[in-house]
């Protein structure tokens, strides 16, 4: 019986998509519950500098109304020493909570930035299939910063703010009821106007965000892509394709400028309202003595230590707004799921033997076409089957299903009788080597390429290795030898040198399956005819799968299998197959015979 946990499933994007701006900003917040000792301390320590900022104007108050109204000296420089150590002491303060919410943020930065590795590391083929790479890097790299800044600094002068007005205001009413009224009057339209702002500019940061990631794709791919660019003769046409793209982020940036420039201005407009009225009526209020000079400037020193808070909710109203656009990109990737998963009773494969059957195996790529339909084969133990057929026939859609990179639509593939649904992921890939179509190379050296995946090997098991894919030699007539370099994605290396160390790579691993698609292609006619030769002995005791391209894979494999629309067209050794399959004869005649 076919299980369902654990088997075929459309690549689905979690609610993220839709999800609040709240539950974007809240889930950003649960990251620091691993800081949480540092983050209460910083909010702790917030509020100690709060109070030092409140009394500090009460001291100016009584420098002013005790030592320079009465003339008393001595009461003017105790006071002046007391305001030196409030502002050394509320300055000292202020290093420790930057340095402390920089920990703090920069750890929730880290961990994002680890957590959405580790998804994008265990999401199936299908995902990055679809995902663009521009898109992922800019998800990676500037909204993992929003949260960072979203979870420091932008969140903690929101709470200084908020609880310095607090404080301010009961300050003020113990010192003069209807000044401290008339002066909070405008408060609710500052909110009001501060609110509309984050309304505003929300969505054009999403906006923003989304087109520097396009614009990050297309600069991506004209640099993977520079020696076709330039081949083909379209550095114009590119550069006009991204022009296009830089346009559209520049037009969205110069809209959230203009919502900037009619809103902050605004918000200094209204703050300062309220300090005219405090110095109009106040001043009435001191010449009628009904009010001292010292408690007018501690007013207005108040309502100073308040504008700068104020301008800054104008630059934290907006931070919110793009970390929480942020937040829900970033929540699409750590929220998808994979389409292949290790099903919850999943059981270690034990060691195998390497008889691959297929059963009825239906696939198709994203619910389109049907690649393969309804396709049975056996291929036993030790046993060397070629893939032969026309282009989108199936070839590699077969290499793909056998270490589950996407899971059949239907029917099932068993190893040595396990159904390769019903066993881990990393015990069925652990006893599989694999050598792909498109060579992958990392930017590290030779030996550390050819050891990927590998914790514990030798120098001696790296060049045996290399010299059975025919790649010591070449390896070593560079100047560092295995401690070469080989450039990001291996560019200093040519295209047959490339193939013969993902060769090696795969067969350092010592598979009981052997998987190579197209593996020769990139090699001249004699290297070809070496690793041939090192093929025979490598593969003698492993089921091996090659997709066909050459005469000499044909003629080394037990058995060809031709695939024509999904299914085994024919299936024999070369000679039979020449004796009896007309499919066969025309595809050799064609594509194999020179």
């Amino acid at each position: 019986m076919q299980k369902a946990s654990g088997r075929t499933a459309s690549v689905r994007q979690s609610t993220s998509d839709s999800q609040s701006p709240r539950s974007s900003l809240w889930r950003s917040f649960l990251f620091l519950k691993k800081y949480r000792n540092i983050a209460f301390s910083v909010y702790l320590l917030a509020l100690v500098v709060n109070v030092l900022s409140i009394l500090i104007p009460q001291t100016i108050r009584w420098i002013i109304d005790a030592g320079i109204i009465r003339q008393d000296m001595s009461i003017l420089l105790w006071s002046l020493a007391g305001l030196i150590g409030l502002t050394v002491l509320k300055g000292a303060f202020d290093f420790v909570l930057g340095r402390w919410t920089e920990v703090a943020s920069q750890g929730v930065a880290y961990d994002v930035r680890n957590a959405i590795y580790d998804k994008l590391s265990s999401l199936s083929f299908s995902y990055h299939d679809q995902a663009q790479t521009g898109q992922l890097l800019a998800r990676s790299i500037s909204d993992v910063e929003r949260i960072r800044f979203l979870t420091g600094r932008a969140i903690l002068r929101l709470f200084q703010t908020s609880s310095l007005m607090l404080f301010t205001f009961f300050a003020l009413l113990l010192m003069n009821p209807l000044l401290a009224t008339l002066s909070m009057l405008l408060m609710p339209l500052l909110a009001y106007v501060a609110w509309r702002f984050g309304r505003l500019f929300r969505p054009l940061s999403l906006d923003l965000q989304h087109q520097l990631a396009e614009m990050t794709t297309v600069l991506e791919q004209n640099l993977r892509g520079a020696k076709i660019v330039k081949a083909f003769a379209q550095e114009d046409a590119e550069i006009g394709r991204f022009e296009r793209q830089n346009q559209k982020w520049f037009d969205l940036a110069r809209q959230q400028v203009i919502v900037q420039t009619q809103h902050i201005p605004l918000l200094d407009f209204i703050a300062s309202l309220s300090t005219v009225v405090i110095i109009w009526l106040g001043g009435r209020l001191v010449i009628e003595n009904q009010l001292t000079i010292g408690e007018l400037v501690a007013f207005t020193t108040y309502l100073g230590q308040l504008i700068s808070p104020v301008r800054r909710l104008g630059m934290i109203i907006p931070a919110l707004a793009m970390a929480s656009a942020s937040g829900e990109r970033i929540y699409t990737i750590l929220d998808a799921q994979s389409e292949v998963n290790d099903a919850p009773d999943a059981i270690q494969l034990p060691a195998i033997e390497g008889n691959v059957r297929f059963e009825n195996v239906s696939f198709s790529y994203f619910n389109q076409r049907s690649v393969l339909d309804k396709l049975n084969f056996e291929a036993s133990a030790g046993e060397v089957v070629a893939l032969l057929g026309e282009t989108g026939s199936g070839k590699s859609t077969v290499i793909n299903l056998i270490p589950r990179f996407y899971d059949v639509s239907g029917g099932r593939i068993r190893v040595d009788g396990y159904d390769i649904r019903d066993v881990t992921l990393n015990s069925l890939r652990d006893q599989i080597g694999i050598v792909l179509q498109e060579t992958v190379l990392f930017a590290a050296t030779i030996r550390e390429n050819i050891a990927f995946g590998l914790e514990t090997v030798t120098d001696a098991e790296v060049i045996e290795a290399a010299k059975a894919a025919q790649a010591h030699d070449f390896i070593m007539a560079m100047p560092q030898g295995y401690d070469t370099d080989v450039g990001e994605r291996g560019v200093t290396l040519s295209g047959g040198q490339k193939q013969r160390i993902a060769i090696a790579r795969a067969l350092l691993k010592d598979p009981r399956i052997l998987l190579l698609d197209d593996a020769t292609s990139s090699v001249d006619t004699e290297t070809e005819h070496l690793i041939q030769v090192a093929l025979e002995r490598l593969m003698r005791g492993r089921t091996s799968f090659i997709i066909a391209q050459r005469l000499s894979t044909v003629r080394m494999a037990d058995k060809v299998l031709v695939l024509q629309d999904g299914r085994v067209g024919a299936a024999g050794t070369h000679a039979e197959l020449l004796r009896k399959s007309g499919l066969y004869a025309e595809i050799y005649d064609r594509n194999l015979r020179n």
